[in-house]
């Protein structure tokens, strides 16, 4: 769970922090400003599965088309292989599995698995929704105060919108982990191939959801609180 938090911390950084040098690059025009920064934010809000900005009251049910549409972006969302890429790194760091070995070879065998894991999720999940007519995107809760906040956030890793907007169990996130984190011990090595083992990614997996609800309830926050630095460093003379 750890690594993951400091991998979404990571993506945060990647994202973000690349926009305050380009405000140094006067060759660089103010559209081609707001389109790197338009993309970097569609990037890290289809990577969180956030619907935008946008609160609780105001959802709208997805129709076929947008959660496909949804679905394939996210495949092929830059963020996610940077992701992979940096646990990948850290699973070769803490050298785990042991049986895969040092080098690049290992570090592809547990790149890959990675990708592997959230591909099944992901592809799990969406035939799921579909079918049940279930929304797990995170939409901002519009409450007042740090705790109802949290609170609302931990419980969305594990609910998801009806086509009605009412909030139930989400079969889908749940079958999708579930199905990623017990799929994968087929490939895994013998240290990780048991079931028990399989029971404890879901575990870690559900749980890093959970906290990452807290990320996708406060990150707006702290958007709009870089925003507005920013318009007041370039405002000062």
């Amino acid at each position: 769970m750890l690594n993951k938090t400091i991998c979404g911390l990571g993506i945060f950084a990647l994202t973000f922090v690349p926009l305050v040098p380009a405000q140094q690059q006067s060759s660089i025009t103010e559209e081609e400003k707001s389109g790197t920064v338009s993309r970097g934010v569609d990037y890290l809000l289809n990577y969180l599965n956030m619907a935008g900005t946008e609160k609780a009251s105001e959802f709208q049910p997805l129709t076929q088309g947008e959660r496909t549409r949804n679905y394939l972006k996210t495949m092929a969302n830059p963020l996610g292989y940077l992701k992979a890429g940096f646990s990948a790194g850290i699973d070769q760091w803490n050298d785990k599995p042991t049986e895969w070995e040092q080098g690049a070879s290992g570090y592809g065998k547990r790149f890959l698995n990675i990708v592997g894991q959230y591909s099944i999720q992901r592809t799990v999940t969406l035939g799921l929704d579909s079918a049940l007519h279930e929304d797990n995107r995170y939409f901002n809760s519009g409450k007042q105060g740090f705790w109802p906040r949290t609170g609302y956030a931990v419980a969305s890793g594990l609910l998801a919108r009806h086509d009605d907007g009412t909030r139930h169990i989400s079969i889908s996130q749940i079958g999708g982990v579930a199905s990623a984190a017990f799929l994968s011990r087929l490939w895994q090595p013998p240290s990780q191939h048991s079931a028990g083992d399989g029971a404890v990614s879901f575990g870690i997996s559900m749980a890093s959801n959970m906290g990452f609800g807290v990320v996708k309830e406060f990150l707006p926050d702290v958007a709009r609180a870089i925003k507005n630095k920013r318009k007041k460093r370039s405002s000062s003379p």
